[in-house]
């Protein structure tokens, strides 16, 4: 296949001349997306659970997050591709396909998982059954996903971030107490018991997940085909200046809006469920209720629709991740932004992954237990695949002479620890 002509250097590209906030995608897109219903789920407990005393965990992830993703974004755009064929070239198969085997059993799982609370929450706020709801929430994103248009539908993905909002807008109708949140937030206090250490291991491992660095990696080489000019900074190092400047400001912003919103999810129910005595909250729709008399009406449907909207973000990115890697292990044509007729398989993966989710959301499996079972599994897969996020972004096989900083090896490696 033909290369695209390699622009002059003295040429300045697109990505120069825009603004910074029209520079955010990717990475916007991928932290946001790490705030599902599963995640509001584990910061929705943990507020309820030990109040504001849990805050200091997204302090300490943040720099973690940055790190890890911003070597996966960096392989994506230097290379020009994604994280398995970088694993490819440094692992032998069996152990590939192994850590995507794993990786797509977690997204599958979760998949069901959030799925579950979109319908639940939104059966709570509007009346119905919940298995409709969840089919209709399914269906709707695997049509987005294989009828829009890339350039669209990454649009729609930006605007779903701002569903967020909800979140922050709950945290201030639920009359925090600013004082005491910063100080348990810059004063850790650690209290040695298991409810505790599960609870700070489960935000640990919900705010870095494999998914997110599968997604993020490939969304950049998307980046590379959708803008004419642009060409994997391997072939063209003289964008990497401008291209790794975009890459750190949508990075950095991405992963703290994520830890930002995920602060206040946790301050909201830390204000209301935990100070009236209500500690035990087992799902996204009993925080969502258990708001109502507390915070009131409002506060009750902004959480639901917040449930929602993360949803609908968190969806594509589970699905598409895993329909990334798995289509790269086959070798076959891939990319969101290719007609569902120019990558039949890479389509089939993503709509098989959706519906089994699906089948999993509506069969009467407890949620919480099945975001248990996709934690362990990212949990044993991560280590391992956090390495090969770093071994692969510090490899001249991979980068060329553009690999990873040392300091961003420091960070990194301290995320996989």
């Amino acid at each position: 296949m033909p290369q695209r002509p390699d622009p002059a250097p003295n040429i300045k590209t697109r990505s120069v001349k825009k603004r910074w906030f029209t520079k955010l995608g990717p990475g916007l897109i991928t932290g946001a997306a790490d705030d599902d219903p599963s995640g509001i789920a584990t910061y929705s407990q943990a507020g309820a659970q030990f109040g504001y005393s849990v805050g200091w965990t997204l302090l300490l992830t943040y720099p973690l997050m940055v790190g890890i993703q911003l070597a996966s974004a960096r392989i994506g755009r230097v290379s020009g591709r994604g994280l398995t064929e970088a694993f490819s070239r440094l692992w032998p198969a069996p152990v590939v396909w192994l850590l995507i085997a794993s990786l797509v059993m977690a997204n599958v799982i979760n998949l069901g998982a959030d799925l579950n609370a979109m319908g639940d929450v939104a059966a709570l706020v509007i009346g119905g059954p919940k298995a409709a709801y969840a089919v209709f929430f399914g269906l709707l994103s695997l049509g987005l996903q294989i009828w829009l248009p890339y350039e669209r539908y990454v649009r729609v993905l930006k605007w779903l971030t701002l569903s967020l909002l909800a979140y922050v807008a709950v945290a201030f109708a639920a009359h925090v107490d600013w004082i005491e949140a910063l100080k348990c937030a810059l004063w850790p206090r650690f209290q040695w018991n298991k409810e505790f250490v599960t609870t700070v291991v489960a935000i640990l491992g919900t705010t870095i997940s494999p998914y997110l660095f599968f997604w993020q990696a490939s969304q950049e080489v998307e980046e590379i085909r959708r803008v004419p000019e642009d060409q994997a900074l391997k072939r063209a190092p003289h964008q990497a200046p401008a291209q790794l400047g975009r890459l750190k400001t949508d990075t950095w912003i991405g992963m703290g809006f994520s830890n930002v919103v995920a602060v206040f999810m946790i301050l909201a129910t830390a204000a209301t469920l935990h100070a009236h005595g209500q500690t035990q909250i087992e799902t996204t729709s009993q925080a969502a209720e258990a708001l109502k008399p507390i915070a009131g009406n409002a506060a009750f449907v902004l959480f639901g629709l917040g449930i929602v909207g993360t949803g609908m973000l968190a969806l594509p990115v589970l699905a598409g991740s895993a329909a990334y890697a798995l289509a790269s292990m086959l070798g076959v044509r891939k990319g969101l932004d290719r007609p569902a007729a120019g990558a039949p398989a890479f389509y089939g993966i993503l709509a098989a992954a959706m519906l089994l989710g699906l089948a999993i959301g509506v069969s009467g499996v407890d949620p919480m237990k099945a975001l248990v079972y996709a934690a362990v599994i990212n949990a044993v897969s991560s280590v391992p695949i956090m390495a090969g996020v770093m071994l692969a972004g510090s490899s001249s096989k991979v980068m060329g002479d553009l690999g990873i900083p040392f300091k961003w090896k420091i960070v990194g490696w301290s995320a996989r620890a």
